[in-house]
């Protein structure tokens, strides 16, 4: 959703040069956006607030140079590395009361800009007060030689070659449960899809393992890439594929991204908050009244709004 930000900023300024702090795990996205100059690696997990560490790096960003930061996480600690870089102009939201680190802090009207890729695009405005710019597509570069390297890692070059169509499935969530369409249904619409020609092709994380091992156990067998791959290499295969079913997940916004035929599932949350920025997505949702509940799990016990979209429904959404 960020690179909806990273392209107002170069249609703002063409000779822009953008370089994001981000974790490790991000670079091969990041080094598929045309609009990323140079990825710079946050050496601090997740919810880890390394004082020293953030200094260090703010420090020794001094010599960039750099004219602005854009800081689009909403804690106090990520705002340390632009204050100690000395970037002259700091803009982000208000957040946790980051008045001393940010010198354009802007107040967050929830109302108003009610997506994560609003409020994202919106920074790029000089003046807050204008009205909300356009919000450009994300669009994921891919290399061809790149994804031949990863054709060639996992023995691909057969499937490939021989145009038999790809079902992409993606049953992870890194958020909880409540967002996770039942491994049954996966496995249902796998198997549907096998017997009418298709390949199936398990992605996410090693998080994931065990959900793409019941669904393979369930089917006549998918490609599993859980825990197999890089994020860069799963974007490259992604690619490949001619369809995709994905939860709302990071890999949803990455098929979105790659502009693929998506049907996405929404539980516990909200697309309206966070949807698939595509002109191919399918949403399918059941808009039961205990939904959105924003839990990671579900607090009734039943998580019906997921377990009641059957894999027929999705079939609809499929190509033949």
């Amino acid at each position: 959703m960020a690179q909806s930000l990273f392209k107002t900023l170069m249609e703002n300024a063409p000779d822009t040069l953008i370089d994001v702090i981000a974790p490790a795990w991000t670079r091969g996205l990041l080094e598929r956006m045309p609009e990323v100059n140079e990825p710079i690696i946050m050496p601090l997990g997740h919810g880890q607030f390394g004082l020293r560490q953030r200094i260090d790096l703010g420090k020794s960003l001094q010599k960039k140079a750099y004219a602005k930061a854009i800081v689009l996480p909403n804690s106090w600690k990520s705002a340390l590395v632009p204050y100690f870089a000395r970037i002259p102009l700091r803009t982000g939201y208000i957040g946790e009361s980051r008045w001393v680190l940010l010198n354009d802090a802007r107040k967050l009207d929830k109302t108003k800009l009610t997506m994560t890729v609003q409020r994202f695009v919106a920074l790029a405005q000089a003046k807050p007060t204008l009205p909300e710019p356009a919000r450009p597509i994300p669009q994921l570069r891919i290399n061809p030689s790149q994804r031949r390297q990863v054709i060639g890692k996992f023995d691909l070059a057969a499937v490939v070659n021989s145009q038999q169509k790809i079902l992409a499935l993606c049953p992870g969530a890194e958020y909880g449960a409540a967002k996770r369409w039942p491994a049954g249904h996966f496995a249902a619409l796998a198997q549907r899809k096998i017997r009418d020609g298709w390949q199936v092709w398990l992605f996410g994380s090693a998080k994931d393992r065990a959900i793409a091992d019941d669904i393979n156990q369930a089917t006549d067998g998918c490609q599993n890439f859980c825990g197999q791959t890089t994020l860069a290499e799963a974007i490259d295969l992604l690619s490949l594929c001619h369809a995709v079913v994905s939860n709302d997940s990071g890999l949803m916004h990455v098929a979105a991204a790659l502009d693929q035929h998506l049907v996405a599932l929404y539980g516990s949350s909200d697309p309206g908050f966070t949807p698939p920025l595509s002109g191919k997505a399918q949403i399918i949702r059941l808009n039961l009244a205990c939904s959105p509940c924003f839990k990671r799990t579900c607090p009734l016990g039943h998580t019906d709004c997921l377990q009641g979209i059957t894999p027929d429904h999705v079939l609809e959404f499929l190509p033949l």
